[in-house]
């Protein structure tokens, strides 16, 4: 997709479009405009309806700090975005086929996602949307296209919670209990949930977002969506920001909350963010398909993930973005622990699940839910297309329990990955140089603030006791 603007269709037919939009949804009395950041936080403006065409028209104003926030609010200096830039606004445009209805609020709204450009129209360097794209264009120019589905876990949880305390499951609107216990794949716990479970299910009927499946997870109260595989990834990882908001909306409606944090509680499963890929040649076919039907697919599939296996600690910033993300990261949870790979295997990183030689693909199952979709998609697929490229060698595949392996581990603190990925020269060529820069200043801060901060841990541990 891109953007109605200077780098997309004309102006006039997008307030055309915009027109057409309000006369269809009169009562539609604002417009939340969106713009994810480098964390994935959906950031914006809430517009009444009488500015929507000038914003198809015009563009709408950001700052170009908005990519330099960390997941507090507060704008990284070291960016580069904020002061040396005067904190200057840059135009926005809608991205076409977002524009849509919001029905889970309690007065009618709509909203759409914007993209940043520069000036002069070039997409901007530090939007994580851009950084997809130009992953996904080097596909383009070599007659490929990566074909992506990814699926989201969260879990409902209560919507009142004291600040010092953990947060507890959701109440089931229809047996007004907890879930207490663990049944995966169970469908008494999606009936216990399932007002809220159709009304997501309606939202991404009415928004256009392709959600394939619901299940319940490996924990009371997580719930897993999927989304359909589809031959844009930028367009992919659209529909999963939009998942996830639509998910917090209709829970907030519930009277619940919905998270995607990757490590909510200390002794349940996380939430995982799974990509599914595989890659189509110039001819349409999947170029992981083996011919003689091996199950593990094709030497460009082995090559894809030699790639992948050889960025993986590069990218690790990326896939676990928080100080909660490596909280995540322990054997027997359905987290990989280093860069393996195997056949329909779960305790691998890199998964080649069962089904026909047509549909052979990798399922990434590295990353947290509280990876930004864009990014996260980026990086699997840079490095995917860098080992078909050059011809990288892929590990041994691994039979039975992964985690019994002797293969290199995932660095397994935030400072540890953020070194990895600011020294790499992958990152710096396949995601940009400048990119780099600012999303290690972004969460190089982050992490010095949350090690800066006293937990009430430290208080009940150490306070009388030392």
């Amino acid at each position: 997709m891109s953007p109605e603007g200077p780098t997309g269709s004309s102006t006039s037919a997008g307030r055309l479009f915009a027109e057409t939009f309000l006369a269809k949804n009169p009562e539609a009395a604002t417009i939340d405009i969106l713009l994810p950041d480098v964390s994935g936080v959906v950031r914006g403006k809430r517009v009444g309806r009488d500015q929507l065409a000038g914003i198809f028209e015009d563009g709408a104003a950001f700052p170009a700090s908005v990519f330099g926030t960390d997941v507090t609010g507060d704008s990284v200096d070291e960016t580069g975005l904020v002061w040396e830039l005067g904190d200057a606004d840059y135009p926005c445009w809608p991205v076409p086929g977002t524009l849509m209805a919001v029905p889970w609020t309690a007065r009618p709204s709509a909203q759409v996602l914007l993209t940043m450009t520069e000036p002069n129209g070039a997409p901007f360097f530090a939007e994580p949307r851009v950084v997809l794209q130009r992953v996904f264009d080097r596909y383009k120019a070599r007659g490929l296209t990566p074909v992506v589905a990814l699926e989201l876990e969260f879990y409902l949880i209560d919507r009142k919670r004291e600040d010092h305390l953990p947060p507890i499951p959701a109440m089931s609107p229809v047996t007004g209990a907890r879930q207490a216990t663990t049944q995966v794949y169970g469908l008494d716990e999606l009936d216990d949930f399932e007002a809220v479970l159709d009304d997501v299910a309606n939202a991404c009927r009415v928004q256009g977002i392709p959600a394939m499946a619901a299940s319940a997870e490996y924990a009371p109260g997580q719930f897993e969506i999927n989304l359909t595989h589809e031959a844009d990834p930028v367009q992919a990882a659209d529909h999963a920001v939009l998942l996830k908001r639509a998910v917090k909306g209709v829970a907030r409606a519930h009277g619940m909350n919905a998270t995607f944090m990757a490590k909510p509680f200390s002794e349940e499963t996380g939430n995982g963010l799974h990509l599914h890929v595989s890659v189509l040649g110039p001819d349409g076919k999947n170029i992981f398909a083996d011919p003689k039907g091996g199950k593990l697919g094709s030497p460009a599939l082995s090559h894809a993930v030699g790639g992948l296996a050889a960025t993986m600690n590069d990218c690790m910033a990326l896939f676990a973005p928080t100080a909660n993300a490596y909280k995540r990261l322990r054997p027997a949870n359905y987290v990989p622990m280093s860069a393996c790979w195997g056949y329909n295997n779960r305790s691998c990183a890199f998964r080649v699940p069962a089904g026909s030689a047509a549909v052979t693909r990798i399922e990434h199952r590295v990353a947290g839910a509280d990876a930004n979709p864009y990014l996260a998609t980026a990086a699997v697929l840079a490095g995917m297309l860098h080992g078909i490229e050059t011809e990288a060698e892929a590990p041994r595949p691994i039979d039975g329990n992964a985690y019994e392996t002797e293969e290199p581990s995932v660095p397994k603190t935030w400072s540890a990955a953020l070194d990895c990925f600011q020294g790499s020269a992958f990152v710096a060529n396949w995601l940009g140089a400048d990119f780099q820069r600012v999303f290690h200043a972004v969460k190089e801060a982050e992490r010095r603030d949350f090690e800066a901060e006293v937990t009430p841990l430290e208080w009940r541990w150490y306070l009388t006791t030392i």
